[in-house]
């Protein structure tokens, strides 16, 4: 199993950062890159719990799907999204919000394993782990953007 550990400070209050997080919009747009679009289940606003969404996005030059859904929430502290179906083993991604003197501190902690045995784990050394990592942090350069504006 790997894990990626990420910390963003945010200059805006919790809630905004929250809903920004949940917000399947601002999703499609930090993904651009990777052409990703919210197909089935919320396909627009925010998410909540119990509710799925089913990404399709270009990565590594093949279309792939992943739905998820969001089985843990307590509002503006912490949700949990977790694959339900998709190319992953398993996929889990808990998002942590704390408020210090009007900031936000968000910490991202995206645990999964990859299929296929040794070769899951060479690709995942190889390009996946830097892949997640870098679509992590343009997802939070886009959610501090459009917290703090």
């Amino acid at each position: 199993m790997t894990t990626i550990n990420l910390t963003t400070k945010i200059k805006a209050s919790k809630q905004i950062v929250f809903d920004a997080s949940r917000n399947i919009d601002i999703h499609q747009q930090s993904a651009s890159p990777s052409k990703e679009k919210a197909i089935a289940g919320v396909t627009s606003g925010l998410i909540n719990l119990g509710e799925t969404v089913t990404w399709r996005g270009k990565h590594f030059g093949f279309y792939i799907t992943h739905k998820s859904r969001i089985t843990v929430m307590n509002l503006y502290d912490y949700f949990v999204d977790e694959m339900e179906e998709g190319k992953f083993k398993s996929f889990k991604h808990e998002h942590i919000f704390e408020e210090e003197n009007g900031v936000t501190i968000m910490k991202d902690k995206l645990q999964y394993e990859t299929p296929f045995g040794i070769f899951g784990e060479l690709f995942d050394i190889l390009f996946l782990e830097k892949h997640l990592t870098n679509f992590l942090l343009e997802r939070n350069k886009v959610l501090k953007e459009v917290s703090e504006n």
